[in-house]
This record gives structure tokens, C-alpha cells and sequence, in this order.
């Protein structure tokens, strides 16, 4: 496996963050709550902004960012955290790294000294399903549809830390 190291995101990585993001729209529009059309438009003071204010993480491989995962307050309840974001590079997928990246936002989640850890995951999608059962994270039964994309079906998972 190529020299893997997964970094937290700072203010001078912004532009690393914004390509692999852009790169994550791109090649899986249905699994996000935004497009790549609108995370196009955003400027630098904006990409400075999501990197200074969350806990954005990026997978880089041989000095090539190739996945990214970021940790924001819970938007239900202020005792937890919530992991959006994820994505992994398809040539990189299956070695490992979204496991060094889910690993990075429980650890800063632990930190923060939260209770849990949850997020949205699109039902779709088996592969990051299997990913987020064999960390421990459990289905709530709460499903909604992805927003922007109604006929999409998201369910949310938690893990207690």
C-alpha cells in the first residue's frame, strides 16, 4: 500500500480540501446533501471557513489527498457529533483508508468529549453500510429522504463512545 497518512485539515490546506470535496460530488452526486454546482460557487474565504470551523480530515496517499471525512456538532443534540463528508478516491477505495478516516473523526470526537457519534448514510449503498456496522455503529430507524434528493433514502447510524 502506498504511504497513507490521514491529517487534520487546517488553514493552509483549504485548496486540498476543496478539490478532494469537489471530486467527491462529482463522482457520487446521491450520496451527499449538496452538489458540485454549489460547492463550486463557494469562494476561498468560504473553503477557509469549513476548514477552520469543523474538523475536516484528509486521506493523502503518496502526497495525493485522496479522501476526506469531517466531524461537525450534532445539529439534534449538542452531546454528540455527527461524521459528514466521506469519500474515498474509487483507485484508493477497499485499502483502508475510510477506516483511518472514520477513526480520525471518532478520536476527535472523543476529545471533544461527546457521547456519540452518528451520521446519514444513504440506504443504497451497501459498501459504506458495511463500513459503518463493522465500526459499531448501529441503525436508529430514523430514515428521511437525502435533502435535494427526495427520492433518495438515508437512515441514521450511531455509535456510543
Amino acid at each position: 500500500m502506498a504511504d497513507v497518512q490521514v491529517v487534520r485539515a487546517g488553514a493552509d490546506d483549504r485548496a486540498d480540501a476543496r478539490n478532494v470535496r469537489l471530486r467527491a460530488l462529482a463522482d457520487s452526486p446521491g450520496a451527499f446533501a449538496s452538489t458540485l454546482e454549489r460547492e463550486q460557487a463557494f469562494d476561498d474565504d468560504e473553503w477557509l471557513h469549513r476548514v477552520t470551523t469543523n474538523a475536516w480530515f484528509l486521506a493523502r496517499a503518496d502526497g495525493a489527498t485522496v479522501g476526506l471525512a469531517c466531524g461537525i456538532p450534532d445539529p439534534d443534540d449538542e452531546t454528540g457529533r455527527h461524521l459528514v463528508g466521506m469519500w474515498v478516491e474509487p483507485a484508493f477505495r477497499g485499502r483502508g483508508l475510510a477506516d483511518l478516516l472514520v477513526a480520525a473523526v471518532m478520536a476527535w470526537t472523543r476529545r471533544e468529549g461527546a457521547a456519540f457519534l452518528a451520521l446519514w448514510v444513504v440506504d443504497d449503498n451497501p459498501r459504506a453500510l458495511g463500513l459503518y456496522e463493522r465500526l459499531g455503529f448501529e441503525a436508529t430507524g430514523e430514515r428521511q429522504p437525502l435533502p435535494g434528493s427526495p427520492g433518495v433514502i438515508e437512515s441514521r447510524m450511531r455509535l456510543l463512545l
